[in-house]
């Protein structure tokens, strides 16, 4: 299969250990420079949408099969800005640094008739997949960064250091990493985003962003 990855090398990296190296793959930094390979590609990986969110023209101008990260915007954001004149196949999935790599991969539907197609492909990358609903935040990073999010609240309030935060979750609830190792992990600015994004999207008090993970992001 040729696979395309728009985004950085560290996705692309992801995509090799998650999906093997049996299959052949590209790799470009922006939308502008994908249209040449988009012709001969089976499969898309677009990591970075929401950095270029009116370069999703694309996917109206070629048919496509696209996993398109919707961690911070819905794949209905993303075709309303078409109007809904959609030339390819896409699915939303968690596109995060470090998830792409979990057994199981978080994907979303824009049309229900897709799904079929979705377990052939996935049957093809020999992964296993979580249909969840398209939202932004998905389901896994939105948990996860909320947890950061209150721990941040945690050290601002000076209630526990963060290596004491981590320590405790992973003792506590058995997690491969503490808030401030997935932050670090994930990245403060995708977190941030994320959180921000969210708070957009529901205008929910529990997604107010803590001053501190604030004032790492603009230091970032």
């Amino acid at each position: 299969m040729n696979i395309l990855v728009i985004g950085e090398p560290v996705n692309l990296q992801e995509c090799h250990h998650k999906f093997g190296d049996k299959h052949i793959y590209s790799r470009v930094d922006e939308h502008r420079d994908a249209e040449k390979f988009l012709r001969n590609s089976d499969l898309v990986f677009d990591f970075i949408i929401e950095e270029e969110v009116h370069q999703f023209e694309i996917y109206n101008e070629y048919a496509a099969t696209a996993f398109i990260n919707t961690c911070k915007v819905s794949l209905g954001e993303l075709v309303h800005l078409t109007d809904h004149a959609l030339q390819s196949t896409i699915f939303g999935f968690n596109g995060l640094p470090t998830f792409l790599s979990r057994e199981v991969m978080e994907v979303s539907l824009w049309k229900p008739e897709d799904e079929p197609r979705l377990r052939k492909i996935c049957g093809d990358l020999k992964t296993d997949f979580l249909l969840v609903d398209d939202r932004v935040g998905l389901v896994t990073p939105r948990v996860v960064c909320m947890i950061i999010n209150e721990a941040y609240y945690t050290v601002q309030d000076g209630t526990a250091t963060r290596k004491d935060i981590d320590l405790a979750m992973k003792l506590g609830t058995n997690y491969p990493y503490g808030p401030f190792e997935w932050c670090q992990r994930i990245g403060v600015k995708h977190v941030y985003e994320l959180i921000e994004a969210l708070y957009d999207d529901t205008k929910d008090e529990r997604y107010k962003i803590c001053p501190l993970l604030k004032k790492e992001y603009l230091k970032s």
